[in-house]
């Protein structure tokens, strides 16, 4: 059997870890790592596959950055280009494994759908359901190709049944992101990166922000900075800064009334134990982000969402996350609220246990039997 594997963002390489992993248990399945360069940033990419144990991709594709429809089409292109010349080889791909939502997800499920290659698809099922996000339309897309559906919760189970999804193809195995958390989480909490930073366990603030509807308008974005720079009176902040949101807060002249605020710390993306260091030891998240809301209920770390929704229901309905959407006041009263010691404790989901990628692997390797 032979698995083809595909990354191409950040968020990939912490959920194909495990997986690769795991699947080294089964000597009748040979994989083929795919990293098509949708992320080019060392601090975003190269540097996760030596902190995570990944072996260097098999393949790279240097796709690079671009508009979603052209970023898409020249990642179609060239995994279907790689498919077909591999078969021509010999070297038939038996199944396509992706994960997430990013564009080379749904770019590379369209590539095998199109030459009759079955899609495992890992973190199906996970709806907003607000299309004017990208990440949903790549699941929604994705989801109707995949044949393999693998579910990190409860919910998108009964998203995949509502849309018709055949029971036989859909396996709740838990959150594979997780089994990456807990392999690295003790020795992330060795780091000297709290010490560099002059901060103390449980004493300060992480904030990571992204998304277009929080960082794209100069007004918003001005505000949000104010809020930061309150906050941090009370709680010193680390911010690492995505390459958008400090485009963004150059373009808006926002840097300087950034870097002005004394206790908030600016930093360029970190690599993953050191980011994992901040989190994991953290009072409080503040983010946008899908996978930090997971990892934060896992740490028990309380999580402010600057989303008005999420596809990861479960980390607000039993985790620790709270959606405070674009409501600066709610935002607010929130950060008080944890600071003083009335916020939500939260709890782990079940499944949620460190072994969700050695439940793949088992499914995968059912094909090769």
């Amino acid at each position: 059997m032979h698995l083809m594997l595909i990354v191409g963002a950040r968020p990939n390489f912490m959920k194909i870890a495990p997986i690769l992993r795991a699947l080294r248990s089964y000597p009748q399945i040979q994989t083929t790592l795919v990293h098509t360069g949708q992320h080019y940033d060392k601090n975003l990419s190269d540097v996760f596959f030596q902190e995570l144990g990944i072996s260097e991709p098999d393949i790279s594709l240097g796709v690079g950055s671009g508009s979603h429809g052209r970023q898409t089409a020249d990642i179609l292109a060239a995994i279907e280009q790689l498919l077909v010349d591999l078969d021509s080889q010999g070297k038939r791909v038996s199944r396509l494994v992706v994960v997430g939502d990013v564009n080379s997800t749904m770019a590379a499920s369209l590539a095998a759908a199109k030459l009759s290659i079955p899609v495992a698809h890992v973190e199906a099922g996970l709806r907003s359901f607000d299309r004017s996000m990208p990440e949903e339309v790549n699941r929604i897309v994705t989801d109707a190709i995949a044949d393999m559906l693998l579910v990190s919760e409860p919910a998108g189970v009964d998203n995949l049944r509502r849309e018709g999804h055949a029971a036989s193809e859909i396996h709740l195995v838990g959150n594979v992101m997780i089994d990456t958390l807990r392999q690295h989480v003790e020795a992330a909490k060795k780091r000297p990166t709290l010490r560099d930073l002059g901060l103390v366990a449980g004493e300060y603030a992480v904030v990571t922000l992204h998304r277009p509807s929080n960082v794209d308008q100069r007004e918003s974005l001005s505000a949000l900075v104010d809020l930061l720079a309150a906050a941090s009176e009370r709680l010193p902040i680390v911010f690492p800064i995505h390459p958008r949101t400090l485009s963004r807060l150059d373009q808006f002249g926002l840097t300087a009334r950034m870097k002005a605020a004394r206790r908030i710390h600016v930093l360029p993306p970190l690599a993953y134990g050191d980011f994992l260091c901040l989190t994991s030891q953290t009072k409080v998240i503040v983010t946008d982000s899908g996978g930090l809301q997971e990892e934060s209920t896992a740490l028990g770390v309380p999580c402010l969402t600057m989303r008005a929704n999420t596809e990861r229901p479960i980390t607000v309905d039993v985790g620790t996350s709270t959606l405070v959407g674009d409501d600066f006041g709610k935002l607010w009263e929130c950060l008080q609220m944890v600071i003083e010691g009335r916020y939500k404790s939260g709890r782990c989901p079940e499944l949620w246990d460190g072994k969700a990628s050695t439940r793949i692997a088992a499914i995968l390797a059912k094909e090769a039997t």
